[in-house]
């Protein structure tokens, strides 16, 4: 009888390093946050003992003003952080793959499954919804794009197929909300089918780029039905 192997356990990235490279990223798009997070913790705290000397209890209004102050400035940083990882990114060559790749879970991205000489290239991922073509570039990348499509189709006949242009243009979708854009497809695969497309799909691979690096927003769920 043989022994099942046992699950290596997962490296999970340290939460205060994962905060940290996310205060440097933002800290190096908006120099400011740090003074912003000082004043909100100090206005919030103040305000909390200030309404217990109202009440005549200072030191146990700010003993419960403090962690409400920290929590509004854990707020207001999660939200400029999420703006500005997508600004250090934004114009890098795979800024899309990038954040495709930072979905948590329930999609699979191929970065540059499609290029051509003006560094124009097409991303897939393959989720529940089915597979989504993503392209970064000039129009050009709409030949690009056909020709994705005809590989997903060859190799995964029947699964549907979803184009996102990325970009600031009329019909393109902000590199700040493709995450949410790919959320918004139907579910139409079981996790078996996801699975075996995702392995047909393996002969049509990628090229190696250089995808930018840092602390994507990663917290930013697609939404569940």
């Amino acid at each position: 009888m043989f022994k099942r192997k046992k699950k290596e356990p997962k490296i999970r990235e340290p939460r205060f390093k994962a905060i940290r490279d996310a205060y440097a990223v933002t800290k190096s798009v908006k120099p400011w946050i740090g003074t912003l997070l000082i004043v909100i913790f100090v206005a919030v705290l103040g305000i909390g003992i200030g309404i217990g000397f109202l009440i005549s209890h200072p030191v146990y209004v700010g003993f419960i003003a403090l962690p409400l102050a920290l929590l509004a400035s854990l707020f207001v940083f999660s939200r400029i952080a999420l703006a500005a990882s997508y600004a250090s990114v934004e114009g890098q060559i795979g800024a899309g793959a990038s954040v495709l790749m930072a979905i948590r879970k329930g999609w699979t991205t191929t970065p540059a499954v499609a290029v051509n000489k003006n560094q124009d290239m097409v991303h897939r991922s393959v989720g529940r919804a089915g597979i989504v073509l993503t392209a970064e570039g000039s129009i050009a990348t709409r030949q690009l794009v056909q020709s994705a499509r005809k590989d997903a189709e060859r190799f995964a006949p029947g699964v549907p197929i979803y184009e996102i242009w990325v970009g600031d243009g009329e019909g393109q979708i902000p590199l700040r909300k493709l995450q949410k854009q790919v959320g918004k497809y139907k579910k139409s695969l079981s996790a078996h089918q996801m699975r075996e497309v995702r392995a047909r799909l393996k002969a049509v691979g990628g090229m190696s780029l250089p995808i930018p690096k840092g602390p994507m927003p990663k917290n930013v769920r697609v939404p569940k039905r």
